[in-house]
């Protein structure tokens, strides 16, 4: 923890730390519920009380029952009016803390957690962005690994292949994504790994095409292509054996992507019949494969992957026992809001060129890429 004079604040890693721990800690959020309603801390504590800190009035915070003796993390946007609410609860004899950088910090929280397999021919581990909903993989065998659509910065990777003695040699993406930065370019650019995405014409910058159907070699083991338009025209699944499927934003544990970013009506409506068919192709994998994918809607801090098998996914979908057509109309009836800021995103994943100040501000908010 750091402290200043003025305001004894928390890193965002700090704070994880802290809600992996068994000793308790209260998040207060003090957003206001608009704000909240869209992307929150799971399990924090809410209280509207933004515009009157902003606006200095005294012991607004007074009246708030909280846990005794518990340590607060006060949680704002961008960690400014925490610090007037971490001053207020110090007032009060409260240990309470400002979380650096607010939500927009949270944003790029992470953990890994590894994914049990039934056969312990290669190591997987699911690395979450936890205040974004992002998902991305670590597949290893041997001293060789894998990264599959990396989200967060790139000495995290590194860092988790380091402590296991691993070498990442490839650095793959299911699609070119528009909710968050990719950092797949970085990656491979810091670490000498092949950069495979799937084939299309869209960025510009080199890659190696992943064809359909084309296994790539991670030590003993091997990942294979699978085309799954819909969410994208490039979409692109990886199945390993009967163990795993890493389906990008195609299939979800409890929705399917979206077919609208980045297209018009008539776009969308080709796009979403796409999808259907994926999903059909998908259907027909073994359902033993455990599915994982590229987004959650909530990730909490309970050191269990989000995975379910394909057996356990498929039945609740109410979308897909509908026929083409119905499925094309529902979905489309469906479209959630676009993620915040995606043009600006998806134009610097296509370039490959990242934005050197502050991603954590371009990419606040929740994914929203799925549709339920």
């Amino acid at each position: 923890m750091t402290t200043s004079i003025a305001t004894p604040s928390i890193s965002v890693q700090e704070l994880v730390s802290m809600l992996e721990s068994p000793d308790p800690v209260t998040v207060l959020d003090i957003r206001s519920r608009e704000d909240r309603a869209s992307w929150s801390i799971p399990g924090s504590m809410h209280v509207d009380a933004g515009d009157p800190l902003r606006a200095g009035e005294p012991g607004v915070l007074d009246q708030l029952v909280l846990p005794a003796g518990v340590p607060v993390v006060a949680v704002c946007a961008a960690g400014n009016t925490s610090a007037i609410a971490t001053e207020q609860l110090r007032a009060r004899g409260i240990e309470a803390y400002s979380l650096t950088g607010g939500m927009n910090a949270w944003s790029l929280a992470w953990d890994a957690v590894e994914v049990p397999l039934p056969q312990a021919d290669f190591t997987l581990l699911q690395v979450r962005r936890l205040g974004k909903g992002c998902l991305s993989y670590l597949v290893a065998s041997g001293d060789e690994a894998a990264v599959i659509d990396p989200s967060i910065e790139t000495d995290a990777y590194i860092q988790v292949a380091e402590q296991h003695g691993w070498t990442i040699t490839w650095v793959l993406e299911t699609h070119i994504h528009a909710d968050h930065l990719s950092r797949a370019r970085a990656l491979a650019d810091k670490t000498g790994a092949t950069l495979g995405l799937p084939p299309q014409r869209r960025v510009s910058f080199p890659f190696q095409p992943i064809e359909p159907g084309e296994r790539i070699r991670i030590g003993e083991v091997g990942l294979e292509a699978i085309s799954t338009p819909g969410h994208t025209l490039e979409s692109t699944s990886y199945r390993f054996g009967d163990q795993a499927l890493f389906t990008g934003d195609t299939l979800f544990l409890t929705s399917v992507g979206r077919p609208d970013l980045e297209a018009n009506a008539a776009e969308a409506r080709k796009r979403a019949a796409f999808l259907y068919r994926s999903l059909g192709h998908l259907s027909s994998l073994p359902g033993t494969l455990l599915v994982l994918p590229g987004h959650a809607d909530a990730i909490a801090l309970d050191n269990r992957p989000i995975v379910r098998s394909l057996s356990d996914v498929l039945p609740t979908l109410d979308l897909l026992r509908l026929s083409e057509t119905a499925f094309v109309d529902e979905v489309l009836a469906r479209i959630p809001p676009t993620p915040p800021n995606h043009h600006e995103i998806v134009h610097h994943n296509e370039q490959g060129d990242p934005p050197v100040d502050d991603p954590a501000s371009l990419e606040a908010g929740a994914n929203r890429c799925a549709i339920a």
